[in-house]
C-alpha cells in the first residue's frame, strides 16, 4: 500500500454492477479509502444518475443484464469522454476488456478483485489532471440544465429547448428568443449567458418596450456631457455596460424604426458611439434578443428592418406556451405553492384532484406568470393544513374561452379534430399522470420508493409507468 499514489479525497465514483453483495463490499472499500460512492445496478440506473451529476470515475461491470458493460461504456464515452472508466471483468473475459480499452476505457480489473490493485488503478486514473477542466465544464452544463428544468419543468418541449440552449450558448451566434409573454424568455437568455464564453461578464437586460421613444438612443448608446439639455455628466449606455458580457434586448420588436438602423450599425461594426461623442468605442457584447410577436410579420408590414431581423435571427429558440406542455403544470404548481408557503409561513396539504384537473384544463393565456399568480392567491385563500380546491383558484374570466356551469372550459389544445374521443381522453390521462409522477419525483428528491409510497402504488407499477412516460430517460435522450 505504501507504493500507491496518494488517494484524492472525496472524489466521486459511480459503481455499476448488478451484484448487490459486490456493490456493498466494494463500496465499503472505496468509502474507507476516502471516496464518495454512488451505486447503480445496471446501465439505465447509471444513466439516470448521470443526468444529474458527473462522477470523477466510473467502475463498470462487463457482464450485466440488458446492456453489457461494453455498450454502456460506449454510450458514456460519447457524452463524457473526460471521465475515466475502469471495467470489471471475470478472468475469462479479458479479451472483452482489451476491446473496451481500445474504444477508450482507461483500464480493467478482474474478479476476484485484489483490493490493493483496485485502489491503485483508481488512484492512477484520477491523477490525470488534464481531465479536471472538462469534468467541471460538464458539471456546469448539467447544473444549468438542472436549473432550467427546476424553473421551467421537464416536459418534452422543455427538453428540446434545453438542448437548443446547450448547442448555441458556447457559440458567438446572435440568438432570437420567440414566445408568448410569461413563457420564460429571460430565463432562457440567462441560461445562454451562463453557458457562454462571456459568462464571467455582466448580463444586462433591457426592456425595449418600457423606454420612451425619446430616450431609447441615449439609454442604449449613452451620451456625453452637454450632448443635449439635461446631459450634465457622461453616461454609458446599455451596450457599454454589457461590454464583455451579454446584452438581452427584450421585446426588441418595439424599437422605433429610426433606432433600428443605428442598432444594426453597432452589430456590424462592434462599436458604439455615445450621443455627442467624437468617435466610437469598441465593444465585445453577446446579443440575445426576445420578442412576443412575429418579427417576420413585422418585416412584412414594414415595421421592422429586414436586415436587422436577419442579423438577430442567426439562431431562433421558441419558448413553448404553457398550454402546449400541460404535463409541467403539476410540477410548477407545487413549486410555486412551496415558495408562497415559505413566504406566508403557512402550510397547505397539496392540491385536490379536482384542483389539479382545473389547472391542467385551463388554457393559460398568461402562461407561467399567470399560473404563479393563481397559485399565490390559492395559497392565500386556502385554510391551514387543507388542500387547495377549485374554489381557491381565481382564473382570468375575461380571457377564458366559453364555459358552462361556471367551470373552466377545456383549452383549444385539449380538443384535436383529428383525434377520436377515446384517443383524446387517453392523451390527457397520460399527460396528467406523467405530470403527477414528475411532481412527486421532484418533491421526493428522486427517491422512487418514497414516490411509490406517496402515490400509494407498488414499486413495480411506478417503474413501469415511469418507463411508459419516459420519466428519467437515459443520458443519450437528453444530450443528443
Amino acid at each position: 500500500m505504501s507504493d500507491m499514489p496518494q488517494t484524492p479525497r472525496q472524489k466521486k465514483i459511480l459503481l455499476v454492477d448488478d451484484d448487490h453483495d459486490f456493490r456493498w463490499a466494494t463500496g465499503n472499500i472505496l468509502q474507507t479509502a476516502g471516496y464518495k460512492v454512488v451505486s447503480a445496478q445496471n446501465g439505465d440506473e447509471a444513466f439516470s444518475f448521470l443526468e444529474k451529476d458527473v462522477p470523477d470515475l466510473v467502475l463498470l461491470d462487463y457482464r450485466m443484464p440488458g446492456r453489457n458493460g461494453l455498450q454502456v461504456a460506449s454510450e458514456m464515452r460519447r457524452h463524457m469522454s473526460a471521465v475515466p472508466i475502469i471495467m470489471i471483468t471475470a478472468y475469462g473475459e479479458v479479451g472483452s476488456a482489451v476491446t473496451a480499452m481500445k474504444m477508450g476505457v482507461y483500464d480493467y480489473v478482474t474478479k476476484p478483485i485484489d483490493n490493493n490493485d483496485l485502489l491503485f488503478t483508481i488512484a492512477r486514473a484520477l491523477e490525470k489532471q488534464d481531465l479536471v477542466e472538462e469534468i467541471e465544464r460538464l458539471r456546469h452544463v448539467l447544473n444549468e440544465r438542472a436549473s432550467l428544468y427546476d424553473l421551467m419543468g421537464n416536459s418534452d418541449p422543455i427538453k428540446k429547448l434545453v438542448r437548443h440552449v446547450e448547442k448555441v450558448a458556447p457559440t458567438l451566434f446572435t440568438v432570437l428568443i420567440e414566445g408568448e409573454s410569461g413563457t420564460g424568455k429571460e430565463l432562457v437568455a440567462c441560461a445562454i449567458h451562463d453557458l457562454s464564453e462571456v459568462k464571467d461578464g455582466p448580463f444586462v437586460a433591457v426592456d425595449c418596450g418600457a423606454i420612451p421613444e425619446t430616450l431609447i438612443e441615449s439609454e442604449l448608446f449613452g451620451y456625453m456631457k452637454g450632448a443635449f439639455t439635461g446631459a450634465h455628466t457622461d453616461k454609458p449606455g446599455h451596450f457599454e455596460l454589457a461590454d464583455g458580457g451579454t446584452l438581452f434586448l427584450d421585446e426588441v420588436g418595439n424599437l422605433p424604426y429610426s433606432v433600428q438602423q443605428k442598432l444594426l450599425r453597432v452589430f456590424q461594426e462592434r462599436a458604439v458611439q455615445r450621443l455627442g461623442a467624437k468617435k466610437p468605442v469598441d465593444i465585445k457584447v453577446r446579443i440575445v434578443a426576445a420578442t412576443n410577436q412575429s418579427l417576420e410579420k413585422d418585416v412584412g408590414a414594414g415595421r421592422f428592418r429586414p436586415d436587422l431581423y436577419f442579423r438577430l435571427n442567426e439562431f431562433t429558440i421558441r419558448t413553448p406556451a404553457l398550454r402546449k406542455r400541460s404535463e409541467d403544470i403539476p410540477y410548477l404548481a407545487k413549486k410555486f405553492m412551496d415558495e408562497v408557503e415559505a413566504e406566508l409561513k403557512k402550510k397547505c396539504a397539496g392540491f385536490s384532484k379536482e384542483a389539479l384537473l382545473s389547472l391542467s384544463s385551463y388554457h393559460w393565456p398568461g402562461n407561467v406568470r399567470e399560473l404563479r399568480n393563481v397559485i399565490r392567491q390559492a395559497v392565500l385563500l386556502c385554510e391551514e393544513n387543507s388542500p387547495i380546491r377549485p374554489d381557491h383558484l381565481t382564473f382570468s374570466a375575461h380571457l377564458m374561452p366559453s364555459a358552462k356551469n361556471g367551470k373552466p372550459a377545456l383549452s383549444e389544445t385539449v380538443y384535436d379534430r383529428k383525434e377520436s374521443l377515446k384517443k383524446t381522453v387517453k392523451r390527457l390521462r397520460d399527460s396528467f399522470e406523467k405530470g403527477v409522477i414528475e411532481a412527486a419525483m421532484a418533491t421526493s428528491a428522486g427517491n422512487k420508493s418514497e414516490v411509490a409510497r406517496r402515490l400509494k402504488v407498488d414499486y413495480k407499477t411506478l417503474f413501469r409507468k415511469m418507463k411508459m412516460h419516459g420519466i428519467g430517460r437515459n443520458l443519450g435522450d437528453v444530450l443528443d
